[in-house]
């Protein structure tokens, strides 16, 4: 009776200013009716399922699908538990009914079962989030691989975890390259706006939050595309199987509703990753001291005035945005030092990130304030560091 649940993941561990279309009204009606949490509730069936209360576990979904009438998951689940009345089930998704959208189904109940039982400790980091900088409240990071988004608070400098999220992502995966492929671009973004769902067609739900794909680096690498945005679902649509959108991270309309309080326009940054890799404390310190050193001697090497010294942290393979070599952009941002003798650098306002898809890549932006005597300039940098060998070089330098 339980061996299809034993197939779509095991054990489960216990659950540790829009208006407008359809969707969004769909989602005024979930919070007036102060409806329970979904994902609690599928928990609770899977957990009574285990403990082989068939009838409990019926209850609950009774209590799902009511509801939430549109949780396609929820209904093909009850089925099967109205199923075992009569006869034993050994797979999810046990009734008759197009192949493919009971394998969508089958997927998407894998995945959230998966997220459940590989929940990260709230005591590990993501290695990605190295520093954020003080007005950054919150970051959202994006596990491809479990389908899921996690929302960290900046808390005294820590990323600390608030929640968690399913969603949904490109039809082919990962590692978006050009227009039309159906991936989710891999990298680090920014949220760039709000559109309300009122505005919106019906399929992108309660609202959007476009993000700046392509970035600087993917720009760098040939990579296109646009109009990748964190979005909702169709009303008739509660939740959408985990490879689904044309490359967009898609979430419930509720869950997207509850998302856009943690978002700061232009401020909060969203890590996209294939799989997200979370370290302890004492790593992340570690890691965090590695980036910050990198920045502070680039910072003295430039305020000793030697070209010399300020390449030494530039690598052979440099390469700016206007194609130029390192002392072709160099020649171009260091004119001036040449005879200064009272030159100050001050940085501040740094963030640091681990570059999502490369092991050994650290992005590093602040603000840079230079004195030359009464003369000050303030330039906003962002510095691609890259492992080669034993040293760390910049790959690649812009002004922003």
């Amino acid at each position: 009776m339980l061996s299809w649940l034993l197939a779509v993941g095991g054990a489960v561990l216990a659950p540790a200013a829009l208006a407008g279309n359809s969707a969004v009204q769909a989602v005024q009606d979930v919070l007036a009716a102060n409806k329970p949490d979904p994902e609690t509730l599928l928990i609770g069936v899977y957990k009574e399922l285990g403990a082989n209360h068939l009838r409990t576990a019926q209850e609950k979904a009774d209590q799902l699908v009511e509801a939430y009438p549109n949780f396609r998951l929820g209904h093909l689940i009850r089925g099967d538990l109205l199923l075992m009345h009569t006869r034993p089930i050994k797979t999810l998704g046990a009734i008759d009914g197009p192949q493919d959208k009971l394998k969508n189904l089958r997927d998407e109940a894998m995945v959230r079962l998966k997220s459940l039982r590989e929940r990260p400790d709230p005591a590990l980091i993501p290695r990605s989030l190295l520093q954020l900088r003080e007005d950054q409240k919150h970051a959202l990071v994006v596990d491809a691989k479990r389908s899921r988004l996690y929302v960290y608070e900046n808390h005294g400098g820590r990323p600390k975890f608030v929640t968690d999220y399913y969603i949904s992502q490109g039809k082919l995966g990962v590692n978006k390259l050009k227009e039309g492929d159906q991936k989710t671009p891999v990298g680090i973004y920014y949220i760039t706006s709000q559109l309300s769902g009122a505005r919106l067609p019906d399929f992108y739900g309660s609202g959007a939050l476009p993000i700046n794909y392509p970035n600087e680096w993917d720009k760098l690498h040939g990579r296109s595309g646009s109009g990748i945005w964190l979005h909702g679902t169709p009303s008739d649509t509660y939740s959408r199987p985990p490879l689904s959108s044309d490359g967009c991270v898609v979430l419930t309309n509720p869950d997207l509703y509850q998302l856009t309080s943690s978002v700061e326009i232009g401020k909060t940054p969203v890590v996209i990753s294939e799989s997200v890799e979370f370290v302890s404390k004492s790593k992340w310190d570690s890691d965090r001291h590695t980036a910050a050193r990198l920045v502070e001697d680039w910072r003295r090497d430039m305020e000793s005035r030697s070209t010399t010294r300020v390449m030494e942290n530039y690598s052979r393979k440099f390469k700016s945005d206007r194609g130029e070599d390192v002392k072709a952009w160099l020649a171009r941002h260091l004119p001036f030092m040449s005879g200064v003798k009272n030159l100050s650098v001050k940085l501040s306002d740094a963030t640091y990130f681990f570059y999502p898809g490369h092991d050994d890549m650290i992005v590093s932006t602040f603000t840079e304030e230079t004195s030359v005597g009464r003369s000050k300039s303030l330039t906003r940098k962002r510095q691609y560091w890259a492992k080669e060998g034993a040293q760390w070089k910049i790959v690649y330098e812009l002004n922003i």
